[in-house]
């Protein structure tokens, strides 16, 4: 393969991503310890809301094997406020799990195929 060619190859196999914008973005997540087996997490999304017809509604904290531990949903569009932080407290999880995974969601798409991983303190 000639090297000449390899930006058109490098985009062509970019193309699917970029086919799926509009999609919600985890920007930056962490977690704080609140007690014994009690995190406080806090999660900033970026995503064109364009209104009630779509928006970043929701995003979840589980487990490397998908358990859920908690849920913060996002009850309306925030068109003005982009990239947007929420927390969500008092998340309980066992002492022998040491990372978590973010999961966010979107009006249109659902889940989005980003996963942000996060270490919970001790």
């Amino acid at each position: 393969m000639k090297t000449k060619h390899l930006p058109i190859l490098l985009m062509l196999s970019l193309a699917p991503f970029t086919a799926q914008s509009g999609e919600v973005e985890i920007t930056q997540a962490t977690a704080s310890k609140t007690g014994s087996g009690t995190y406080r997490f806090t999660v900033t999304l970026k995503h064109e809301d364009t209104g009630w017809e779509h928006y970043a509604n929701k995003w979840e904290v589980r487990g490397q094997d998908g358990t859920l531990f908690g849920s913060r949903e996002l009850l309306h569009p925030h068109v003005n406020e982009q990239p947007f932080t929420r927390s969500l407290s008092n998340v309980k999880i066992p002492s022998h799990i040491k990372s978590v995974v973010i999961r966010a969601y979107d009006s249109v798409h659902g889940q989005s195929p980003q996963e942000f991983q996060v270490s919970l303190p001790e």
